[in-house]
């Protein structure tokens, strides 16, 4: 299989990138900001081609799907939808240091994959064979791009207002708070949108749209804590830290949804 080779590629890419984004905040050099925003660009590219590599490649397997099934699939498009997540939001403030701090985590989830799942192509279980997984995976995980969008945030503004100043290649404290507010809302909407397909998918495949399974229940439990987060933050009780913080909950909520609920609570998700 040649996919492999290239979420290799892809990891090294997007630590290379993270590298340079760390020693242009490091030494102010403008020429380490734009090396990392084309890195990053390329990790990106690389890591769109091995997946519609994979994507062929099962189809010459006589499988055929969508490359979104399992762990290693959707670590891979998690890595995938951060860093475009990342290039967007650089392309729109036109500030690269926070690239030191959300590229990182790109590199991180391409090395589980690399390092800790199998790559190997399957065939898929049957309740997996419908159309819903496209819709219901792409918006679920694209709504967790953007939220660990804003945990990334949310760290820095926290970092900075520890420190007591600005640094210059850094967002000041209220860019950083309208990035934050505006990940986690299209995150919110993302996610809104994973929960409402993954019902009908349900729907198709068990029988019944909701039936409290612990991915259901912690995905309610994560909508939950950004819906509150947003409406405290539309009424102006959370700003600043607070919605920091909560931020940075509901992404630790966001993770135990996506690995704690496969790997410690079985269910009819455990398969993923």
């Amino acid at each position: 299989m040649l996919n492999p080779i290239f979420f290799q590629l892809t990891m090294f890419t997007y630590l290379l990138s993270s590298i340079f984004y760390f020693l242009y905040v490091g030494t102010k050099k403008e020429g380490l900001g734009k090396a990392g925003a084309w890195v990053a660009l390329a990790g990106f590219s690389v890591n769109t081609a091995g997946l519609v590599i994979r994507y062929v490649e099962s189809h010459q397997q006589g499988i055929g799907y969508m490359p979104l099934s399992n762990m290693y699939e959707s670590m891979v498009f998690f890595a995938w939808a951060i860093a475009g997540f990342y290039l967007l939001f650089e392309r729109f403030y036109r500030i690269r240091g926070l690239g030191a701090f959300i590229m990182p985590l790109g590199y991180f989830c391409m090395g589980v994959a690399v390092f800790s799942l199998s790559p190997d192509i399957r065939p898929l279980m049957p309740a997996l064979k419908s159309d819903w997984l496209f819709y219901h995976v792409v918006t679920s995980f694209l709504g967790y791009a953007a939220f660990a969008i804003s945990f990334s945030v949310s760290l820095v503004y926290l970092y900075l207002q520890k420190r007591g100043k600005t640094i210059k290649l850094l967002p000041d404290d209220q860019t950083l708070e309208e990035i934050n507010y505006k990940a986690i809302t299209v995150g919110f909407l993302l996610f809104t949108l994973g929960i409402v397909t993954g019902a009908v998918w349900a729907n198709y495949a068990w029988g019944t749209y909701w039936g409290w399974d612990p991915k259901e229940t912690w995905s309610l439990i994560t909508w939950i804590v950004y819906a509150v987060l947003l409406h405290s933050r539309y009424t102006g009780r959370w700003r600043g830290r607070r919605m920091a913080y909560v931020s940075i909950v509901g992404f630790v909520a966001v993770i135990f949804t996506y690995w704690g609920v496969n790997y410690l609570i079985s269910g009819l998700h455990s398969y993923a």
